[in-house]
C-alpha cells in the first residue's frame, strides 16, 4: 500500500496527469508519420481524419461532465471555449502536421516543446509575477537537454529549405500552443476539467471539420488504406481526447507554467518512440538529453494544491 504513496500524492499535485499527458501527446508525431508513410496525403486530410475520430469521444467528455450543480456557462465563457479550441488543437496541430511533412518526429518534439518557455513569457506580461528561481533552474536543465538533442537530429538531416520551413511551422504551433496553456489556466477552475476538455475539443473538432469540409480533398477518404484509419483512430485516443483531459487535470492543480514544464518529458518519449517505431536515429547525444530532461523534470517541486481542486466535483474530475 505504500508503494502506491507517492502515486497518490502525485495524481493530488497534478505531476502524475502531466507525466501522462505528454506520454499520449509524445506519440503523436509517430503516428502522423506511420500516417504518412501508409499513404500519399496532405496534412489538412490527416488532421481531419483525427479530428473526425475525436469529435465524438470528446462530446462524451462534455456529457460526462454534466452537473446541474455547476456553474452556468456565460456568453464570455463560451467564447473562452471557441478561443482555446480556435489555438490549442485547431491552429497548434494544423501547423504542427504542416511541420511533420518535411522533418523528423523527433526534430518536431525538440522544437514543440519550446513552449514552456512561451508560456512563462506569456505569463509574465500578462501577470508581472516571475517564475521562482528554482523552476528556472529546472526549466534551463531541461533545455540545455533539449538542445543537445536538437545538435543530433541537424547533424542527421542536414541544414535545408524543406528542414526551416517544417521547423519554421512546428515553431509556430508551439506559440498557438502556449497561448492555449495561458488561456487554459485561466478558466479551468471555473469550467471544470472535463467540461472543458470536452467542449474545448469539440471546438477544436469542428474547426478542423469546417476547414476540411471548404478546402480538403474529400476524395481522398475513399483511396486511404485501413493502415492509415488505424493510425488516425489510435492519435484521436491515445494522443488527442484522453492527455487533454490529462492536461486540464495537471493544469488545474500545478498551473500552466508547471504543467508545461513536465511536458518537456515529451520530446524524450517521442525519440524513443521514433526510434522503435520508425527507425529513426539514436544516438549519445539524444541520451545525454534525455538524462538532461529527466533531472530537470526531477527538480520541480509543485506548490500544493489549492482545497478546491483537492476534492473536486464530478464536473472537473
Amino acid at each position: 500500500m505504500s508503494d502506491l504513496t507517492w502515486v497518490r500524492r502525485w495524481a493530488q499535485d497534478g505531476r502524475l496527469y502531466a507525466i501522462l499527458a505528454a506520454t499520449g501527446m509524445s506519440m503523436k508525431a509517430v503516428f502522423v508519420k506511420l500516417g504518412y508513410a501508409a499513404a500519399p496525403m496532405d496534412a489538412l486530410t490527416m488532421l481531419a481524419l483525427r479530428m473526425g475520430f475525436a469529435l465524438p469521444l470528446f462530446l462524451g467528455l462534455a456529457w460526462m461532465a454534466r452537473d446541474p450543480q455547476a456553474a452556468r456557462l456565460t456568453p464570455k465563457d463560451w467564447l473562452h471555449i471557441a478561443t482555446l479550441g480556435f489555438f490549442g488543437y485547431y491552429l497548434a496541430s494544423l501547423f504542427d502536421f504542416y511541420g511533420l511533412e518535411t522533418i523528423t518526429a523527433g526534430l518536431e518534439r525538440l522544437i514543440l516543446y519550446l513552449y514552456p518557455t512561451l508560456v512563462l513569457l506569456f505569463q509574465v506580461c500578462l501577470t508581472k509575477q516571475y517564475p521562482s528561481s528554482r523552476t528556472l533552474q529546472a526549466l534551463g536543465i531541461c533545455y540545455l537537454g533539449l538542445g543537445v538533442g536538437f545538435i543530433h537530429d541537424l547533424h542527421v538531416t542536414g541544414m535545408s529549405s524543406e528542414l526551416l520551413t517544417g521547423a519554421a511551422w512546428v515553431f509556430a504551433s508551439a506559440v498557438a500552443y502556449a497561448l492555449y496553456f495561458v488561456g487554459t489556466g485561466a478558466v479551468v477552475k471555473r469550467i471544470g476539467a472535463m467540461r472543458l476538455a470536452g467542449l474545448a475539443g469539440s471546438a477544436s473538432c469542428l474547426f478542423v471539420l469546417l476547414h476540411f469540409t471548404l478546402a480538403g480533398d474529400r476524395a481522398a477518404f475513399t483511396t486511404l488504406p485501413p493502415a492509415v484509419w488505424l493510425n488516425s483512430s489510435l492519435m484521436a485516443v491515445v494522443s488527442t481526447v484522453v492527455p487533454i483531459y490529462w492536461l486540464s487535470l495537471a493544469i488545474a492543480r500545478l498551473g500552466a507554467s508547471r504543467t508545461a514544464a513536465i511536458g518537456n518529458l515529451g520530446p524524450v518519449l517521442t525519440v524513443f518512440a521514433s526510434w522503435l517505431l520508425l527507425g529513426e536515429p539514436l544516438s549519445v547525444f539524444q541520451l545525454g538529453g534525455l538524462a538532461l530532461v529527466i533531472l530537470g523534470v526531477a527538480r520541480l517541486k509543485p506548490k500544493a494544491p489549492p482545497a478546491a481542486t483537492a476534492a473536486p466535483k464530478r464536473a472537473s474530475a
